[in-house]
């Protein structure tokens, strides 16, 4: 009998674990860097970032990764170089292959809600983000 509960046990667990296709939804936005998790398990934390990452896919699983700078005026500045990305769910994960004129990469996604994004690189840091939200000015108390 025991073997029997241990491998009911397997299949909760594993049946658990979130489905990566869940995730595509909540990638598309803009996204700033919380903290870094590196590989030898030290932390990196980001309390203010110049940059911000646009994600953009599309139906197709295909689409593009933006660097961008905000400003104070609720724009972007931002150069031409894009990194053009496809999304592929590969062994229940779901991975991201990038590709410029110069490299390509992959990453996978851990976690895609409304407000965080968690995804792990080749070196196995871990990008905490979490979702931008732009500098409203007008909460600035002058007093």
């Amino acid at each position: 009998m025991k073997p029997y509960a241990f491998l009911l046990l397997t299949l909760f667990i594993f049946s658990c674990s979130p489905n990566p296709e869940t995730f595509i939804p909540h990638i598309n936005g803009y996204w700033e860097i919380d903290e870094v998790i590196l590989q030898d398990g030290s932390k990196k934390d980001y309390n203010y970032n110049d940059t911000i990452d646009y994600f953009e896919i599309n139906d197709s699983f295909t689409g593009i990764r933006k660097k961008l700078k905000p400003n104070f005026i609720g724009t972007f500045e931002t150069s031409k170089d894009v990194e053009n990305i496809k999304v592929i769910i590969e062994n229940d994960s779901l991975n991201i292959y990038y590709t410029t004129p110069f490299a390509t990469w992959k990453e996978s996604i851990l976690l895609a809600t409304t407000e965080q994004l968690k995804i792990i690189n080749q070196n196995k840091d871990v990008y905490l983000y979490k979702r931008y939200l732009p500098l409203d000015l007008g909460e600035i108390n002058t007093n």
